[in-house]
């Protein structure tokens, strides 16, 4: 039977199944913009990069590249702070990394050993 329900009919059947308190949440988004059948997310550490790589996978990669002189626990979170933000494509890590990036650049452009 419920295959001959439309998707709009299911959306309303789930929708007036919900508290009271949760219609009103999603009401005040927007019933149209809302979407029940919207399949969830990949868990963080399944979510691979264009390399077919997890974060966990890219940062053990790089860190295996240091010695253990080279960088502390400060560092490794920051290894991995940038590493999630950039398999997300997270504007705000992008832009660290274009930064850095470009930083490197000038640096070497102008002489200076980049550190």
């Amino acid at each position: 039977m419920s295959d001959l329900l439309s998707e709009e009919e299911k959306k309303k059947a789930i929708f007036d199944s919900m508290s009271p308190r949760r219609q009103k949440h999603i009401l005040k988004k927007g019933y149209e913009k809302w979407d029940p059948f919207q399949e969830p997310k990949d868990p963080i550490d399944i979510r691979k990069d264009k390399t077919n790589r997890t974060s966990q996978m890219l940062v053990r990669e790089f860190l295996q590249t240091r010695t253990e002189d080279e960088y502390s626990n400060s560092y490794g979170r920051g290894v991995l702070d940038i590493c999630i933000g950039l398999v997300n494509d997270d504007d705000m890590y992008r832009g660290m990394f274009e930064f850095s990036c470009w930083y490197q650049d000038l640096l070497r452009k102008e002489g200076h050993k980049p550190e």
